[in-house]
């Protein structure tokens, strides 16, 4: 998919948002963006995550395990396999032995790396070129950046601030792009504790509490009859191409540097997935 954005546009960068680092190893993601970089003429950025307990081990079957350590050692051994040369690393968790990867684009591919907790926004401001952030209210992503500006980083160099937005567009139907960005929302905070947890602590905590409740006793679609226009304001860009370019706005305007979309198509009225409007935003 990323391949295929990356010959029908120009501009945008080009990125994983947020892929887990359980089920590829760094040499698989190193492989991916290099390929990736190589097609889109150097606009792509390596986005890493942890996931949640529920995705590696129910559906990964792995142990999810040391997420601080694995991060920080895939975003440092990740950097080493984008140079040119043999790399080695002895990590706890990553172990590579004098290899070098075949192909090679830049070796400062940007690594950003997705934080919930105030560990990983501490560990993000160290090791990486940028945090991501995601299903976060807005007034806790302004204090956020806010803390992030007042404190000087380890060192000058660039640091972007981003998020990952939940994004459903459609000129045709603008209804049913806001019903399918809040069926993914409704996903995320009900699939496993870690989102559901953290947002229990924020304004929304007494919607949140219906959603999962009724997501597990009833299931998505019952789930969904508690979404508020609130919580859609905070959490997803949904509805026609003028709509979410008014609700990316603002989001820039809290400090985000770079919105994410992450692409939640809505079907067109053959039933087809429809991405065209994406390209327009």
């Amino acid at each position: 998919m990323l391949g295929s954005i990356s010959q029908v546009t120009e501009r945008v960068k080009i990125g994983t948002s947020i892929v887990n680092i359980y089920t590829r190893t760094p040499a698989t993601i190193g492989m991916g963006a290099i390929t990736l970089d190589i097609l889109s003429n150097q606009r792509t950025i390596i986005g890493l995550g942890t996931s949640t307990p529920p995705l590696i081990e129910n559906l990964h079957g792995m142990k999810f395990i040391n997420p601080l350590l694995r991060t920080r050692e895939y975003v440092e051994s990740i950097r080493l396999l984008l140079k040119k040369g043999k790399t080695t690393y002895h990590g706890r968790i990553v172990k590579i032995l004098d290899f070098e990867l075949l192909d090679h684009s830049r070796e400062d591919i940007p690594i950003f790396m997705a934080a919930v907790n105030s560990r990983m926004l501490s560990l993000s401001k160290e090791i990486a070129d940028g945090f991501i952030l995601y299903l976060k209210p807005k007034d806790e992503m302004k204090s956020i950046i806010k803390q992030t500006l007042e404190n000087k980083l380890k060192s000058d160099r660039p640091f972007t601030k981003s998020a990952v937005i939940i994004t459903s567009v459609s000129n045709k139907d603008p209804a049913k792009a806001v019903k399918r960005a809040a069926k993914t929302l409704v996903f995320y905070i009900s699939v496993g504790k870690i989102y559901y947890n953290y947002l229990l602590t924020t304004r929304h905590a007494d919607t949140i509490r219906k959603i999962y409740f009724d997501y597990h006793k009833f299931g998505i679609d019952e789930a969904l009859q508690n979404i508020t226009p609130e919580i859609l304001d905070d959490f997803v860009v949904a509805g026609s191409i003028n709509e979410c370019k008014n609700q990316i706005k603002g989001f820039k305007k809290i400090g985000i540097d770079l919105p994410i979309l992450q692409v939640n198509p809505a079907t067109d009225p053959n039933g087809s997935l429809y991405y065209k409007d994406f390209f327009d935003l």
